[in-house]
């Protein structure tokens, strides 16, 4: 599977990634970067460094560094650390550059290049595929899958992160996340509702980081200060797995149950980034503002005895 990672790192960021680029079903093509956990030049840097240290040849292009129609956010240094990889402390200056195109350059072109075939991930803020879409709208009918995680729709009592409606990516830019979500090509979204079921405790990122090698102790040591963030602000003693959640759905969607139909998102007012749906067969009167617009996979729940296995079991772990 061709895929593009669009990505604000940030520490699940990190992890994700490095999940996606252990697994043999994957084909990564290219990292695009985002504003949203912290500023777009430090995520770039920290996308930088994470594909040489992973010994990755793909481009890494700098993307949007602010909403479509917003001024940028001030990002979650208190969640991620100053500088986005908890703890890590990057070498300076690195041994590679971003590449020349903006991201939403490079997510049209390789989808030209690779009709039919392109997977997009996004973990971050929507606002490149937003611009993707505006410059070149027709790619909708050449990807293969968008898989983003984001939003969240009320199941298992999870309803938001930044306000008691609205996740955290979406939040972001709901103006780019309603195009995402609106547009005419295939979207699963992998919200809080699953993304919070998926707790990985103390216990098992000590396993990771005891028995996973070179990559499981860079799992463990950059997940500490995520771990210290979910203690203080939750009482959790461990941290939520969010973004890796959106790859393995693009590569196990039967872990996860799905529920389908149109998605739209709030765009101001005290539900600014609320994400709703409309689940298909809903018994209301039809209403452009829904039935005008393709269903989408929204996953209500998730099978975490099969995800935590699979997260560990690719690196060696049991």
């Amino acid at each position: 599977m061709k895929v593009i990672f669009d990505t604000d790192p940030g520490v699940d960021d990190a992890m994700a990634l490095r999940f996606l680029t252990r697994r043999p079903e994957f084909e990564l093509l290219a990292i695009t970067t985002v504003h949203g956990n912290l500023d777009v030049d430090t995520v770039t840097r920290n996308a930088l460094w994470l594909a040489g240290w992973m010994g990755l040849s793909v481009p890494v292009a700098r993307g949007a560094e602010a909403p479509l129609c917003r001024d940028a956010g001030r990002g979650a240094p208190h969640v991620h650390g100053a500088g986005g990889l908890g703890d890590l402390t990057l070498p300076d200056p690195l041994d590679r550059t971003a590449d020349p195109r903006p991201a939403w350059q490079v997510i049209v072109d390789l989808v030209r290049a690779h009709p039919h075939q392109v997977t997009l991930i996004a973990v971050g803020p929507l606002t490149n595929l937003a611009l993707a879409l505006r410059h070149d709208p027709a790619i909708a009918g050449l990807v293969a899958g968008v898989s983003l995680m984001g939003g969240a729709f009320g199941m298992h009592g999870h309803t938001g992160n930044m306000s008691p409606v609205a996740e955290a990516n979406i939040l972001s830019d709901p103006e780019a996340a309603d195009q995402v979500m609106t547009a005419p090509w295939p979207v699963s979204i992998l919200g809080l509702d699953v993304t919070q079921q998926v707790v990985m405790d103390a216990a098992y990122l000590d396993r990771l980081g005891a028995q996973g090698g070179a990559d499981g102790a860079f799992l463990r040591g950059v997940s500490r200060f995520y771990q210290a963030f979910h203690e203080r602000s939750r009482g959790l003693a461990g941290i939520f797995a969010h973004d890796s959640l959106a790859v393995i759905h693009a590569m196990a969607p039967h872990l996860f149950t799905l529920r389908h139909g149109p998605v739209r998102v709030v765009c101001g007012g005290l539900a600014d980034g609320q994400t709703i749906q409309k689940p298909d067969g809903f018994p209301c009167p039809p209403t452009a503002a829904w039935d005008a617009f393709p269903a989408r996979a929204v996953a209500v729940d998730v099978d975490v005895a099969g995800v935590l296995a699979l997260y560990a079991g690719t690196f060696g772990v049991s």
